[in-house]
């Protein structure tokens, strides 16, 4: 059996999983697996830990992603090759809105597509979309579990720094490309800034294949560029609402 060239695993490995939980942080990736029945370490190399699990006697498939969207096309291109047809993205965020609160949670159905990854997919004309059922589904399993949420577009960027008009950096410099950025951005109703969700929401549309994506608010960039939350307490909230919306498509 043919095993795909980065995660190193075949088909038979998934177990014909159709889902997978795609979290940046590969400890994260561990931790969610953990939460899940009977969890088993496929794969641990370079970002990329893999971990097959079930809910509901259902497989599904955890695998982080490292930062970004090359790195994360990576993966999901290697996993639609093994058979999944849904991903579901978790992770954190900084809020661009100010009646956004630290630990919200914010459901992407789109993205502004700041990165250059989605580019080989398609050209920059084509929107970077989730799909609708799978980000219903989100909102669902926030629903019920209570959660405070907000349902917008993210802005997805390549860097953390200059592309998210951050300051604080080496340089203290930003290109004329992207000074401005925030403000505009926030004027248009943009709630939060992240990395992944336009590499993955333009790749899975244009393949055929359905994303959502969930984040966890760590701080409000209005208030301060600096957490002052406990991570632990928000990445619970997302991982909670991941898992409760793969509960609903397995």
């Amino acid at each position: 059996m043919k095993k795909v060239f980065h995660l190193g695993l075949d088909k038979v490995q998934v177990e014909g999983a159709k889902v997978a939980i795609v979290p940046g942080d590969p400890a994260r990736a561990e931790r969610i697996a953990n939460e899940l029945d009977n969890p088993i370490a496929l794969a641990k190399t370079r970002e990329y830990h893999v971990f097959l699990a079930y809910i509901k006697q259902q497989p599904v498939i955890v695998c982080s992603t490292g930062i970004g969207g090359p790195s994360t096309s990576i993966a999901v291109e290697e996993l639609a090759q093994l058979g999944i047809k849904t991903f579901l993205r978790v992770g954190t965020t900084g809020a661009i809105q100010p009646n956004i609160n630290e630990g919200d949670l914010l459901i992407s159905h789109a993205s502004v597509r700041l990165d250059g990854a989605s580019q080989h997919f398609a050209p920059i004309q084509y929107p970077a979309v989730a799909d609708f059922f799978a980000t219903n589904a989100m909102v669902s399993a926030c629903d019920e579990l209570g959660a405070t949420y907000h349902l917008g577009i993210t802005a997805s960027s390549d860097t953390f720094y200059p592309g998210q008009e951050r300051y604080d950096t080496y340089s203290g410099y930003v290109t004329k490309a992207f000074q401005g950025s925030f403000d505009e951005w926030q004027n248009l109703g943009v709630m939060n800034y992240e990395m992944e969700s336009a590499t993955l929401f333009t790749m899975c549309s244009a393949l055929g294949l359905k994303a959502a994506c969930v984040a966890g608010v760590l701080v409000n960039r209005t208030k301060s560029e600096i957490p002052d939350v406990d991570h632990q307490v928000v990445e619970k909230k997302a991982v909670s609402a991941v898992i409760k919306a793969a509960e609903l498509l397995v």
